[in-house]
């Protein structure tokens, strides 16, 4: 195993770059499912590599229930690192299952309140709240189906035009099944803390995506752009989303990107190239992150495979 163990650990550091970059410079589709699949293999590697190094600790204490032979003095010769990082990993793989088995339970549990706050109302793709606050969100769903749900408040405050884009911002969340990209990355994210900066790129691109689709809907990315200040200057929380409104891209009024994400629709369409010329900062910055990505894998196999020959020799069947 040696210090190939700890690299996937460290590795997701590779990807701050790209996280920065592909914001501004990556066509918002390509920019959210690169660094939705970036997140995912760098949370499973250093995960993995935490299991790793947990059997390599558990084999150490008194009362294991793993083989007697795992622990023989030429086994920990062979896997260094034992005493101290072995034994530490413990702990620290309990502490990232149970904050992943947290964010799915919490968004679960929201989505089911979500769900129940419209058992009353037909299946139609849209559910009118009569409510006074105004609000928006899109709700994924299979039975029920998806809907986009929006209170009368929000629909009084909007014109016609502002009240098409709204819909057609939402329905690309739907279409483009946002809510898996960001329920990944944000369990990357409680996997590995590094992966941070990835959840907060992709909570972001995966609101710019929205807006070019609905932008190429409607045909008016000014009309667009109108709608999301609009909609940001008289939004509420949603009192029966929570974070589900959240998970399911119903961000679009949080107050820190919009001034962004409406600077980029008053500008010129992105470009949709897939993958970034390697001349570029971006470039050079995705390919890093590809790099970065791909060692953690290699690295995680290899320790993965060292482990199993050692204990298998220990132990052998």
């Amino acid at each position: 195993m040696g210090v190939f163990v700890f690299l996937p650990l460290l590795l997701p550091l590779t990807a701050w770059p790209v996280a920065r970059l592909a914001e501004h410079r990556l066509h918002p589709r390509t920019a959210t499912r690169l660094l939705t699949r970036v997140a995912a293999v760098l949370a499973l590697c250093s995960t993995l590599c935490l299991a790793l190094l947990m059997v390599v600790g558990t084999a150490q204490l008194p009362g294991n229930p793993l083989p007697d032979a795992w622990s023989d003095p030429e086994v920990r010769a062979a896997l260094p690192y034992d005493e101290i990082a072995g034994r530490a990993a413990i702990p620290a793989l309990l502490a990232v299952v149970l904050a992943c088995l947290h964010a799915l339970a919490r968004h679960a549990r929201v989505r089911r309140r979500a769900t129940r706050a419209l058992a009353g109302l037909p299946p139609r793709p849209v559910a009118v709240l009569p409510d006074d606050a105004p609000y928006a969100y899109a709700l994924p769903g299979r039975r029920p189906p998806d809907r986009v749900v929006v209170s009368s408040g929000m629909l009084a405050a909007l014109n016609s035009a502002e009240r098409r884009a709204l819909f057609a911002h939402e329905r690309a969340h739907l279409t483009g099944r946002h809510h898996r990209h960001l329920l990944v990355v944000r369990l990357a994210a409680r996997a590995n803390p590094f992966l941070r900066p990835l959840r907060t790129a992709v909570a972001y691109t995966a609101e710019r995506w929205a807006d070019e689709e609905a932008a190429g809907e409607i045909g008016s990315r000014r009309t667009v752009a109108r709608a999301i200040g609009r909609s940001a200057l008289i939004s509420v929380p949603a009192p029966q989303a929570g974070v589900l409104a959240h998970l399911a891209g119903g961000g679009a009024a949080a107050a820190g990107p919009v001034p962004r994400r409406v600077a980029a629709l008053l500008g010129p369409e992105p470009a949709g190239r897939p993958w970034p010329s390697l001349f570029t900062a971006v470039g050079l910055a995705v390919w890093a992150a590809a790099f970065g990505t791909a060692v953690s894998a290699l690295s995680s196999a290899n320790s993965a495979v060292t482990l199993f020959l050692v204990l298998r020799a220990a132990n052998p069947m």
